[in-house]
């Protein structure tokens, strides 16, 4: 005898699940155009079924910035873990980063959209604090990078650090127009060679 029973997510596979809608909707349609009668439909559920796992709307976005500040600074702690040489720390910092981004393209939205509710407000002050954490890392692989002699001594580590930043910046801002997420990484890994190249010794 066959039965045909739905299989049931976990509370916390349904909350992440609720999450990465949200963001994915906010790519879709803007971030303040949000609801979460849209999110329910997404997922096939009701809206009840969304106040099971959340009390209201803002706490979504509550959660959706532990969500994603928690992916950024895990990112930061996998990389200054990282048995390699600081050159190879900084590639996985900017690579990882580039991967949080395609797989949550809303995230940069969000940091620039200038009409956010308040509840979304919270988020963009999380995600801000965090890259604040990013730049600071890139300015302590940077260092370390000079101090491997891997670097030239003569660069500053602060402007280092921002015109790599500045990488990511473009590539977000391309991506934005083209609403392709794709292009991030194969893109970021050309350009950044690029720049780590002209940070090199002359010769090497």
């Amino acid at each position: 005898m066959m039965t045909n029973k739905r299989s049931r997510k976990s509370t916390g596979d349904r909350k992440v699940e609720i999450l990465q809608t949200a963001l994915d909707l906010a790519f879709e349609a803007g971030p303040g155009m949000v609801s979460t009668g849209m999110i329910a439909q997404k997922l096939g559920l009701t809206q009840p079924s969304i106040y099971k796992h959340f009390s209201s709307k803002e706490d979504i976005w509550i959660q959706v910035a532990n969500h994603l500040t928690t992916q950024i600074r895990g990112n930061l702690d996998r990389c200054r873990a990282a048995n390699c040489s600081p050159q190879d720390r900084l590639k996985m910092q900017v690579l990882d980063h580039l991967r949080l981004v395609q797989k949550n393209p809303a995230l940069p939205e969000i940091m620039v959209l200038r009409e956010l509710h308040k509840d979304q407000s919270v988020l963009r002050q999380q995600i801000l604090q965090s890259m604040s954490a990013f730049h600071a890392v890139l300015v302590e692989n940077v260092a370390a990078a000079q101090k491997s002699g891997e670097f030239r001594e003569d660069i500053d580590t602060d402007d280092a650090a921002s015109l790599i930043l500045g990488i990511i910046q473009s590539l977000v801002l391309r991506m934005l127009l083209s609403r392709n997420p794709a292009i991030l990484l194969p893109e970021g890994e050309r350009l950044l060679a690029l720049q780590l190249a002209g940070f090199a010794h002359i010769g090497e």
